[in-house]
């Protein structure tokens, strides 16, 4: 079987409806966005494990459009397993979403691909 890059395997299996993140075998420390070796340590005894989906926002933007409705919010969440991603939350007006809030990730369809996306927990 051929492995997949780690981004491509990420991708399936979002396309599963599974949130996977990587950890290192050795040392512990999870990993995101998807490579081969973990950053600083350079283990490469990286594993896919399930994420609890649990997170922080640590900041938050918010993008204006003409229409209010159509304004959508780009956020930093710590992960409760440590690594930190960029993603939105969805689900609660944005002049809701601030930092400290806590979010639980969601993985959702748009147009034809799965996109992590956040929720207020």
């Amino acid at each position: 079987m051929r492995m997949l890059q780690p981004e491509a395997e990420w991708r399936a299996h979002l396309a599963e409806g599974r949130f996977m993140i990587q950890r290192s075998r050795s040392t512990g420390g999870h990993v995101f966005y998807p490579r081969v070796m973990e950053p600083g340590t350079g283990a490469e005894d990286l594993e896919w494990v399930s994420a609890s989906g649990a997170g922080t926002v640590h900041a938050v933007t918010i993008v204006r459009k003409k229409d209010p409705a159509d304004s959508y919010s780009v956020v930093l969440v710590d992960l409760a397993e440590g690594p930190r991603l960029m993603s939105r939350v969805d689900g609660v007006p944005v002049d809701d979403i601030h930092i400290g809030m806590a979010v639980r990730a969601s993985i959702i369809q748009e147009g034809d691909k799965p996109l992590l996306v956040f929720v207020p927990a």
